[in-house]
């Protein structure tokens, strides 16, 4: 009996703490529910919407809204693809009521869980062959679920035809239910349960002329419309290509070409009259490589510099060094030399050289003699001008046709880009880049000889040609050869023979036989006239690169 009583009492306690576990539990249990719910409440439960279509084409849209939780949001369509090349916008205007439109989002306010929205819709109506059509997303993409949405759609004229859609944009799915009501000027629709970012789209037609709307169009930018090719395009890209390259053509024959010169082609020409150097037209060496190639060339400058070498103003002397030691040369002022006569380029030439002392070493040529070649450039130019070879400088004509050129690429770059970004005629652009393009380089071209210029240019290459042909000094008397083939040497510079030329000059001295230096050119210890073609050869390649390295003239 005992042992039965106290079975019971265990049995009471044990239904007592289970009892009392499951209230101190229910709380939580109930919060937690709560909790359920309330997400479960943040929905629309009723979407009721009233469409108006105005014979301006504007859609009136009036919407109340009934949700649960939460303030939902929506995003309104207002752009859709069109067709190939452009986007159909909707614009929406005159929103009013309780939420805020910001961009296309809507936010309802917090309230009492209804509001009321109104606003206006530009670009709904899209006209047809024999009918207008409304087309409007006028329920959805609702940030939660829709219960129930009703719209109903009135305008100007009777409908004849309506259909609707429901789910994602682009869906062929049916909506619930789509009815006209009895007077034929009034459709009804409506959709159950709509999820989360889900569009109710209506579609009502109207006989043609019922409203003035049209759709509100923009061209979407795409690389394979903005350069369309087709007949227009290809034909007017053709066109401004004829017409702007003809005009670049025109241009060259006109303004860039040399002057036509009569009885100037000649052939071979010597220079020497009267057993002395005379070079055709006077023309010294750093004047011909400017009148060749309209260019003032860095082989312009080291021929100079031998050039004043062999007519007595400078000496040059070779620097003994080393079996590993790198070439030098000693360049002397001579004293006494008749400066007074130089050119403007020569004396800019020299002054920089010896920049107020008797003798440089090559390797030591820097500093202001970098910073004074830029005159001595300038001074070859306007000394091609001075001599009537050229109506303006070669170098300033490059550099405004480039200028020109460069603009006009640049216009061209511009106008693509804009033709392709608001039209489908992008190629058009590509014609005034490729003008500006040939211009740029074209203007490398047009620099003109005068006649006189022209005339001196076919006397020059008269005279290399007889260079080049090796049959020279032949009735020249051996008193003269060493200081006349000497004063062939800075020509045999510009047109590339130097070592050939170098190689005569050692051959002969006033009396015929070899000699250990030139009048001009000064060894080191042990050195003779037969290394004298590989030491010109090493000095102008010395020389053309210390010039080369200041970045004055243009290396070939």
């Amino acid at each position: 009996m005992a042992g039965s009583v106290l079975h019971r009492a265990a049995g009471s306690m044990a239904a007592v703490a289970t009892l009392a576990l499951a209230l101190s539990a229910s709380p939580a249990l109930a919060a937690g529910t709560a909790g359920t719910a309330s997400v479960l409440a943040d929905r629309v439960t009723d979407d009721t919407v009233k469409l108006e279509l105005r014979q301006d084409g504007v859609l009136h849209v009036t919407e109340t809204v009934t949700f649960e939780g939460r303030p939902p949001t929506r995003k309104l369509v207002d752009r859709t693809r069109y067709d190939d090349g452009s986007d159909r916008l909707y614009q929406i205007t005159g929103f009013k009521g309780d939420g805020t439109l910001t961009g296309d989002s809507i936010t309802l306010k917090e309230g009492s869980g209804t509001a009321t929205l109104e606003y206006d819709v530009k670009g709904a109506v899209t006209p047809l062959a024999d009918a207008q059509e409304l087309r409007w997303y006028a329920v959805g993409a609702w940030s939660v679920p829709v219960v129930q949405a009703k719209v109903t759609v009135s305008g100007p004229a009777q409908l004849q035809n309506l259909s609707c859609f429901a789910g994602v944009l682009t869906s062929a799915i049916g909506c619930t239910t789509a009815s006209p009501d009895h007077t034929g000027t009034t459709a009804e629709f409506e959709q159950q349960e709509l999820g989360p970012g889900e569009v109710l789209t209506v579609v009502v037609g109207y006989p043609t002329g019922a409203t003035k709307g049209a759709p509100v169009l923009e061209r979407r930018f795409e690389l394979s419309n903005a350069f369309t090719l087709n007949t227009v395009t290809g034909g007017a890209l053709a066109g401004l290509l004829v017409l702007m390259l003809g005009g670049l053509g025109l241009l060259y024959w006109t303004r860039g070409r040399d002057a036509r010169v009569v009885g100037h082609e000649s052939g071979s020409l010597s220079a020497v009259e009267n057993g002395h150097f005379a070079p055709p037209d006077g023309v010294r060496p750093g004047q011909i490589g400017t009148l060749m190639d309209e260019q003032a060339d860095v082989v312009d400058v080291t021929a100079t510099i031998v050039d004043l070498a062999v007519r007595g103003f400078i000496r040059i002397d070779e620097q003994p060094r080393q079996a590993y030691d790198s070439p030098d040369w000693m360049l002397v002022r001579m004293p006494g030399a008749p400066t007074n006569t130089l050119l403007s380029y020569e004396r800019a030439l020299y002054d920089a050289i010896f920049d107020g002392r008797d003798g440089v070493l090559l390797s030591h040529l820097q500093g202001s003699f970098a910073a004074n070649l830029g005159k001595v450039r300038d001074a070859l130019y306007r000394d091609v001008v001075t001599q009537g070879w050229f109506a303006r400088r070669p170098d300033t004509v490059r550099t405004r046709w480039t200028t020109v050129g460069v603009l006009l690429t640049v216009a061209g770059v511009v106008a693509t880009v804009a033709l392709a970004w608001f039209t489908t005629y992008g190629l058009l652009g590509l014609a005034l880049i490729i003008a500006g393009a040939a211009m740029a380089v074209g203007g490398q071209y047009m620099p003109a000889k005068t006649s006189k210029g022209a005339g001196a240019l076919a006397h020059t290459l008269g005279f290399r040609e007889y260079l080049a042909s090796g049959d020279v000094g032949g009735d020249i008397p051996p008193a003269q050869r060493v200081e006349l083939f000497s004063r062939y040497l800075p020509y045999a510079v510009i047109f590339d023979s130097v070592e050939r030329w170098a190689r005569v000059v050692s051959s002969v001295t006033g009396n015929g036989q070899q000699a250990d230096n030139l009048y001009w050119y000064h060894g080191p210890a042990e050195w003779d006239l037969s290394k004298f073609a590989d030491s010109m050869r090493t000095f102008t390649m010395t020389t053309s690169g210390a010039i080369s390295s200041t970045r004055q003239f243009r290396s070939l």
